[in-house]
């Protein structure tokens, strides 16, 4: 059996071991990247821990410590009206909202994970509010970021269109922007169908004044909810309207959106990492106010980090080792066309999941590139299909994406909300490159 085989059969091993036991599958993961490291590879620690994801790392800890801090003072709960003001109240309408917001900041040219580490938070924090599917939210976001994620002045969309140039292979910027945003959309709208998006519109407006149900508590002054307690009236401490506490701006509120606005401009305008200026930003606020952050640092979502840096360190060892170029290589070799497209989609699609996605188009782009060539498959179809399939998987609660929306959702059964981003990542990587394939590449061939 070659080394490649059996470094996939451990990673399935994980997967079942994880599964049926409840061991944190990051840890299990660790180890495997060990034994098969040392034992298969033949790496040293630094091969292995060349994979390690130093920079998701800071980025999940940065990101969750600052708005466990902004939990704490209450600024998720002021952004949560102001959100609700700015569509008049419709509950509904929010995770569209969420969907264009994101999508807007990938397109101007944001990289699609800091998008989601900036809206994700926010977002899940509206949908424990108002008994919203933490699932539809976190997948709308991470969608709406993929929607607008390869406009032509994008990141993901410089570099597609960067490759396709240096390969000599024929483009169309507006044709990879259009196809990864309708796709992206009509994912978005069937999730909204299937997972309550419709039933929101039955519970009207949060408007001043009004019931709204909801499940989940606050910190800080905004703890009740509509009926359950102090002033369920709306007019006190603890309402579910937006009339008590939550509707104030206090100086550590103030502080805490000029340090989210801080994060957005400095990583949209100056390029700078996410993680580790979301960590100076916390620092700061903790410095200026201790109370209100002093149980910050244990919100931060360990076991989610270390599961996700577990799985991409085992990926690392993968890649390291040459079983993802391996099977890349196999599929292209095939000697049919079509079939060969469909499967570099879905090793696109898989990789992914647990991968940098543009790290994968940089790979399968050029391996397609030999029967390309040949002119019987569209090569601005391919790429498209390619592109699409390797980034809207990000859903993934193993991608930087999907990392990142498990780790925001407050007040969650965290292994529960894992195992449904789990099968709906699944699902995504088992239907979409098939039907992108049908949709770009068979219209193409011949």
């Amino acid at each position: 059996m070659s080394a490649e085989l059996i470094s996939i059969l451990v990673l399935v091993v994980v997967f079942v071991i994880a599964t049926t036991r409840s061991i944190n599958m990051g840890a299990l993961a660790f180890a495997a990247a060990f034994a098969v490291g040392e034992l298969v590879a033949g790496l040293d620690a630094d091969g292995i821990f060349a994979g390690f994801p130093g920079d998701l790392f800071v980025v999940l800890v940065g990101v969750t410590y600052l708005f466990a801090i902004a939990r704490a003072n209450g600024t998720t709960d002021w952004l949560v009206h102001a959100s609700i003001r700015l569509v008049r109240g419709r509950v509904a309408l929010i995770p569209w909202v969420m969907f264009a917001l994101t999508g807007a900041l990938t397109a101007i040219g944001a990289v699609s994970p800091a998008a989601v580490a900036i809206v994700a938070p926010i977002a899940l924090s509206f949908a424990a509010r108002y008994s919203i599917s933490p699932l539809l939210m976190g997948a709308m976001v991470v969608h709406g970021a993929q929607a607008g994620g390869f406009s032509p002045i994008s990141i993901y969309g410089s570099i597609v269109n960067g490759i396709v140039e240096r390969e000599k292979l024929p483009g169309s910027e507006i044709t990879l922007f259009l196809a990864s945003l309708v796709v992206n959309l009509v994912i978005a709208g069937i999730v909204f169908v299937l997972f309550g998006g419709l039933k929101l519109w039955a519970k009207g407006s949060a408007t001043k004044g009004e019931q709204v149900p909801a499940a989940v508590g606050v910190t800080n002054g905004g703890s009740g909810i509509a009926g359950s307690g102090n002033g369920g009236t709306g007019s006190g401490n603890g309402t579910g309207t937006g009339t008590g506490d939550d509707a104030l701006l206090t100086p550590a509120r103030i502080a805490t959106l000029a340090a989210l606005v801080a994060l957005v401009v400095a990583v949209l305008a100056f390029d700078l990492d996410a993680g580790l200026t979301a960590i100076t930003l916390a620092v700061l606020l903790s410095a200026c106010w201790p109370a209100d952050s002093r149980n910050a640092v244990g919100q931060i979502a360990w076991p989610t980090v270390l599961l996700i840096c577990g799985v991409l360190t085992y990926v690392g060892v993968l890649d390291e080792m040459g079983t993802i170029t391996w099977a890349g290589e196999g599929v292209s070799g095939i000697g049919v066309p079509l079939l060969a497209a469909v499967l570099l989609c879905y090793i696109g699609a898989i990789v992914s999941a647990f991968a940098s996605s543009v790290g994968i188009m940089g790979a399968l782009i050029p391996l397609a590139v030999p029967f390309l060539a040949q002119g019987e498959i569209g090569a601005i179809g391919m790429v498209a299909a390619l592109a699409v399939s390797a980034t809207v998987v990000d859903v993934s609660p193993f991608s930087t994406n999907g990392a990142l929306v498990l780790a925001a959702a407050p007040d969650v059964d965290r292994e529960r909300f894992f195992r449904q981003l789990m099968i709906y990542g699944g699902i995504v990587v088992a239907v979409v490159p098939a039907v992108v394939w049908l949709a770009m590449v068979v219209p193409g061939f011949g």
